[in-house]
């Protein structure tokens, strides 16, 4: 069994100011930049930076994405768009996350609640009521591909996002 390490990341605090947008246009407000880039940070500092990123095409999960893809230093080739991430069902992002190739070890998804957290929480032994915005859930797995992945498969959790008194 190989270890791998699946980032569930919920896009930072969108904006409300722009009156008339569609949905998927919503941009982020300034305090989700802020917020997404201190959870870049974070999870720098622990050493927790995927290899893959895969984002919702809405403009504010794109960008929470491309923010920490930036702080990361990685290469545009490491951000996907999928279609079905936006407005997703569990079933949904169970889809994306296991048609990744088995050679990626770890992988994030930026995406939208109630399925963020929902999808994270069936990893934790403890649920979640509410995966707040920029927050990141970082599940550690022993599975020897992105198929099937289920809590007995998990070997540590870590969860932060922006108000949680970081150790740091």
């Amino acid at each position: 069994m190989m270890e791998r390490k699946l980032f569930i990341i919920r896009h930072g605090k969108s904006s409300w100011d722009h009156q008339g947008l569609d949905d998927i246009d919503r941009p982020l407000a300034e305090r989700g930049i802020l917020n997404s880039e201190e959870m870049a940070k974070r999870l720098s500092h622990k050493g927790l930076i995927p290899e893959l990123l895969v984002s919702s095409p809405a403009s504010r999960a794109l960008n929470t994405a491309l923010i920490m893809a930036r702080f990361w230093m990685l290469k545009p080739a490491a951000l996907q768009i999928y279609e079905p991430l936006y407005d997703a069902f569990i079933s949904n992002i169970e889809q994306v996350v296991s048609g990744i190739p088995s050679e990626v070890k770890s992988l994030a998804i930026f995406g939208h609640n109630p399925a963020w957290t929902a999808y994270a929480n069936q990893f934790l032994s403890r649920p979640l009521d509410n995966l707040p915005t920029a927050g990141v859930v970082v599940v550690t797995l022993n599975s020897d591909s992105w198929k099937g992945l289920s809590r007995g498969q998990v070997k540590e959790v870590h969860v932060d996002y922006p108000k949680k008194k970081s150790p740091l």
